[in-house]
C-alpha cells in the first residue's frame, strides 16, 4: 500500500482494514506506523539485495555480463513499474531528516551505489565510480521521467542511455 499510494497517502484504518486486523494488534507488533514504515524498506531492501546475487548466478565470474544484465534489469523495472522506486519516493514524502526510514533509505542507496561501482570495476571500466555514479543517476531520473512523462517518456529510452555511459565512461569501446 505505502509503494502504491506512498507512505502519508495511507493512514492507519486503511492499513488495518487491508490487514484484516484491529489498531491494538497492529501497535502490539510496530509501535507506530513510522515503524511500519522501517519494516517495510527494511523488506524492500532484502528483496533487492537479493537481486544482486542473481546477477552473480545468472552470469558466474563475467562481470562485464553480470553489467550488462543490470542495465536489462533496471530497464524492465522502469518499463514495468509506473510508481518508481519506493525508496526514493519515501525519502520525498519525508520531511523530517531524523526520520527512521531516511536512515534505511540512505544506507540502502549507498550499498546499491557500491555494488554497482564494484561491479563496473570488475567488468573492467576504466573509471568504475564514475560510471555507477551515472548510471545510478540515470537510473533514479528515468524512474521518476516515468511517473512524470509516461512509459513512451525519456525513460524508455534507459537502456540505450546506459549503453553510452558504459562505452563512453567506461573505455570498454563497446556498448552494453
Amino acid at each position: 500500500m505505502f509503494h502504491q499510494h506512498g507512505v502519508r497517502g495511507v493512514g492507519i484504518e486503511a492499513i488495518t482494514e487491508a490487514a484484516g486486523t484491529n489498531k491494538m494488534t497492529l501497535y502490539r507488533h510496530f509501535a507506530s506506523k513510522d515503524d511500519l514504515i522501517v519494516e517495510c524498506l527494511q523488506r524492500a531492501a532484502k528483496e533487492s539485495y537479493l537481486k544482486w546475487d542473481e546477477l552473480e548466478r545468472q552470469h558466474p565470474g563475467d562481470p562485464k555480463a553480470q553489467l550488462h544484465a543490470w542495465i536489462g534489469n533496471a530497464a524492465e523495472c522502469i518499463s514495468g513499474d509506473w510508481r518508481g522506486c519506493e525508496m526514493a519516493n519515501t525519502a520525498v514524502e519525508l520531511a523530517d531528516d531524523d526520520h527512521p526510514a531516511k536512515r534505511v533509505i540512505e544506507e540502502v542507496k549507498k550499498n546499491h551505489r557500491n555494488f554497482l561501482a564494484k561491479l563496473c570495476a570488475r567488468a573492467g571500466l576504466d573509471q568504475p565510480e564514475l560510471a555507477a555514479d551515472m548510471l545510478g543517476l540515470l537510473l533514479e531520473g528515468a524512474r521518476i521521467s516515468r511517473q512524470s512523462e509516461g512509459q513512451e517518456g525519456p525513460s524508455a529510452r534507459f537502456k540505450r542511455m546506459a549503453e553510452e555511459v558504459i562505452a563512453t565512461v567506461g573505455g570498454l569501446g563497446e556498448k552494453a
